[in-house]
């Protein structure tokens, strides 16, 4: 199974950016999420949806701004951030789990990608 993310970058607050993941070398659905990883910090939960019943979660810290488009493709996940802050600047990561409950601790997922930086410039 691997996990490829895109569409991290530079960008101004205020701005917007979407990343994209796509899992393959599966034909089994898995729950993907997005963590971020900011210098000197723990790996933190963004958002994330279930393979079952394709329901979304955020975080409170980008509740509003962030959003899961949805149905983007099977073990897929687009995450479009707006209204950008430069305390959303870090490495994202693309994870995902068999199993259907969105979990927002980094240690209960069994895959990631390899990041994807987003700076936002103040």
């Amino acid at each position: 199974v691997q996990l490829v993310e895109s569409g991290g970058g530079l960008v101004q607050a205020g701005g917007s950016l979407r990343l994209s993941c796509v899992v393959s070398g599966t034909d089994s659905l898995y729950t993907t999420a997005w963590f971020r990883q900011r210098p000197g910090n723990e790996r933190e939960f963004v958002a994330g949806r279930s393979w079952i019943h394709t329901r979304t979660y955020y975080s409170d810290s980008v509740k509003g701004r962030f959003t899961i488009p949805r149905d983007p493709g099977k073990n897929a996940l687009d995450l479009q951030m707006n209204s950008l802050k430069p305390e959303d600047t870090a490495v994202y990561y693309c994870a995902a789990r068999r199993d259907s409950v969105v979990e927002s601790t980094a240690d209960l997922y069994d895959y990631w990608g390899q990041g994807t930086q987003v700076t936002v410039s103040s």
